[in-house]
């Protein structure tokens, strides 16, 4: 009876989870469609152009659908985006899709570096903080790190490229790769980090690093300073706690139970930090784009936006809210991966 009871507590778990993501997704849709409905730009002239006749204006509108009442238009975008199709580009006259699939790559390479980098330093130095709580190691750290959560970023990225790149020369300009390197590797993956190592050419994949790190070191900043300053507040809670009283008593090593007891049971919320960083990274990388002129997804949706190309916009947006819902319904199971209390 209790691997039954068992398999139908994952089955009516599995279900929620389901039932979640689809009223989750169903919602992201129809506020995106809403929106396109709002926004004061007219589809139909983006199409045709500002001089077309009134003949052509009609014949668009009647093969986009404009003429049909609203709920049978949302049931027709809702049809065509569960099929992958989120229509035509106007900038690039390609299928979005398509579109996204090319540019998201750069995104999801810039914003894994940067996460990564605010992990392997934010981490330690906020369990620096909390050890040294009231401290002058715990000062400088959350100055650095309300410097690093408040500075914007656009201003950040550019003296990065002032001083780094204009003044000492040490890494390489805006862009992905230098004109010289491109299409020198296949692109498998899109990533060219991956793509270079996988093609075992190690100078392109020198200089895609090189073009990499800047970007990456700011969005890094954002990253660095939330998981330092939400890793000193979980710390310093599991430091007060009474088991912790009870290991030192026990006369275990300091460094034990700060890193394996304490680390240990803050890891479990610090799952959620960590991946919600990602996601904004993820989302929140457009200035950072701009500024460094990194063909991203960010770049693309703003781009689509300046030239009412609502569909790219729409696209872009629909994939950055599954984003979203990826990566929160990946911590939570990860959540109850780590910690058995959740299971």
């Amino acid at each position: 009876m209790a691997p039954r009871a068992g398999a139908g507590r994952a089955i009516a778990l599995a279900a929620r989870l389901l039932i979640s993501l689809a009223a989750t997704f169903f919602g992201l849709l129809l506020v995106t469609f809403l929106i396109a409905r709002v926004v004061p730009i007219d589809p139909v002239i983006a199409v045709v152009g500002e001089q077309a006749s009134p003949e052509t204006v009609a014949a668009a509108v009647r093969e986009l659908g404009l003429d049909k009442p609203l709920w049978q238009q949302f049931a027709i975008y809702l049809g065509k985006v569960l099929q992958g199709d989120f229509g035509t580009s106007v900038l690039t006259a390609r299928p979005v899709l398509e579109d996204i699939a090319r540019v998201f790559p750069a995104t999801l390479e810039l914003a894994t570096l940067a996460t990564f980098l605010g992990v392997l330093i934010g981490l330690p130095l906020g369990v620096l903080a909390a050890v040294k709580q009231g401290r002058w190691p715990d000062h400088l750290i959350r100055l650095l790190g309300l410097f690093g959560y408040s500075m914007p970023v656009f201003w950040l990225g550019l003296m990065a490229l002032l001083v780094f790149y204009g003044q000492l020369g040490w890494t390489a300009g805006p862009g992905r790769l230098d004109v010289f390197y491109e299409d020198l590797v296949p692109s498998v993956t899109g990533v060219i980090l991956l793509d270079a190592a996988l093609a075992g050419d190690w100078e392109v994949f020198g200089n895609a690093l090189s073009h990499l790190i800047l970007p990456a070191g700011v969005l890094a900043a954002y990253a660095l300073a939330y998981i330092a300053r939400m890793t000193r507040s979980l710390m310093l809670e599991q430091l007060g706690q009474e088991y912790i009283t009870t290991a030192r008593a026990k006369g275990i090593s300091e460094a034990r139970i700060v890193w394996r007891h304490a680390l240990g049971n803050a890891l479990v919320p610090l799952i959620t930090v960590i991946a919600l960083s990602y996601a904004f990274l993820l989302e929140g990388s457009v200035l950072t784009e701009i500024v460094f002129a990194w063909p991203g997804l960010g770049s693309y949706i703003t781009n689509a936006l300046l030239s009412a190309d609502m569909n790219a916009v729409l696209g872009g947006t629909i994939v950055v809210g599954a984003v979203f819902i990826g990566i929160n319904l990946l911590s939570d199971l990860l959540y109850r991966l780590v910690d058995p209390r959740a299971r």
